[in-house]
């Protein structure tokens, strides 16, 4: 089993083509042709973390957040960084961080808060745009039904709780092949008229290739004529935070001391208190400061997240009760998931979930 393996597997959980803009995600440092000896599963890769996997002989750090976010120009040991670098390389361990791709999964970084907390009905906070991707193409008649079929079996044409969607329309196309050509239909030198179909199927931009790879295998034509778009459509199911409800309400010093005994946070900073019952509440794993006006429009009565600054409670404005309770502590879960997933998924290695804690943050 290869580094490569164990990577492809952590996409098909999360693909890394929805992370964010400003993130850095996937194999950021070793080989990955390299044999995997164990995994490592952590929320920080630190000094101390690659010490554990030295010690525990594992060659794969599987990590929450990037060690790097931005370009290193040197490595002389001179930043934690570099030194973490430093000793991975030393140690031919590779590195591989997930981050914002997990965050803005249906069953990652929100969804383990959500259920720890046990909250119900979820739905994603703040979707994620231009997740959604649509395809035209131009089909023979007689041909239209394997070339849906083999759209359909590649991932296209599911809608929320719909498979099996298109559109088609009946029409006639013309082409003419010149010299070189080899048409399925026609002759080459001469215009042709053929009854086709134009297939309009959605597809999740992260199995775009797979899309593409079923349509040039199933269709007839040399050359296929196609057209992809991004679509405005919102996706249920991609996106960061999510909201909920709990099954009955409950009283605000209830509902902190909740979070507080869920999280094992140090001290919760909140807004001031709306003397009401908390029933509906927003999550955002890490920093989620700029949700707060999307936490406020779906009608929450609480959001948790972290890293709120100063200015950042004004903005609950007495109509929602805002609550930072840790970057690390919001957060915490993620390597429960991670671990779970590569257990069940590798038997051939060992899978080791990190006692390093990683956080920085200590509370007097």
């Amino acid at each position: 089993m290869t580094v490569q393996d164990v990577t492809n597997a952590l996409e098909t959980l999360s693909p890394l083509v929805y992370t964010e803009d400003f993130d850095n995600t996937g194999l950021l440092v070793g080989d990955r042709n390299q044999k995997v000896s164990g995994v490592l599963v952590t929320l920080d890769t630190l000094e101390a973390v690659v010490d554990e996997a030295i010690e525990n002989n594992c060659n794969l750090i599987v990590s929450f957040h990037p060690i790097i976010f931005s370009g290193l120009k040197k490595i002389t040991g001179r930043t934690y960084v570099e030194r973490v670098v430093q000793k991975a390389i030393k140690h031919d361990i590779s590195i591989f961080a997930i981050h914002t791709a997990l965050d803005n999964h249906w069953n990652g970084v929100n969804a383990m808060m959500c259920k720890k907390l046990g909250v119900k009905k979820t739905s994603v906070l703040v979707p994620q745009k231009g997740t959604i991707k649509k395809l035209i193409t131009f089909v023979p008649k007689k041909h239209a039904e394997t070339v849906r079929e083999a759209l359909f079996a590649a991932g296209a044409g599911s809608i929320g709780n719909y498979d099996h969607c298109s559109f088609n329309v009946e029409g006639e196309g013309s082409f003419q092949g010149n010299e070189d050509s080899n048409p399925t239909v026609g002759e080459k030198g001469n215009t042709h008229f053929e009854p086709e179909i134009q297939i309009g199927v959605t597809f999740p931009k992260h199995t775009q290739s797979k899309v593409l790879k079923a349509l040039f295998t199933s269709h007839p034509y040399e050359e296929v004529a196609y057209e992809i778009t991004t679509l405005e459509n919102a996706n249920q199911h991609i996106g960061m935070g999510m909201i909920g409800e709990f099954e009955s309400p409950m009283a605000e010093g209830d509902f902190l001391a909740l979070l507080k005994n869920t999280f094992g946070t140090g001290c919760i900073r909140h807004s001031q208190r709306l003397q009401k019952n908390i029933k509906k509440i927003a999550v955002l794993g890490g920093s989620g400061s700029f949700a707060i006006d999307g936490a406020k429009a779906a009608g929450a009565d609480a959001f948790i997240s972290a890293d709120f600054k100063y200015h950042d409670f004004f903005k609950a404005e007495n109509r929602i009760l805002i609550c930072d309770i840790g970057h690390y502590e919001s957060e915490q879960f993620t390597k429960q998931l991670l671990h779970s997933f590569l257990t069940k998924k590798f038997t051939n290695f060992a899978t080791v979930l990190s006692k390093t804690n990683t956080n920085p943050i200590s509370y007097f």
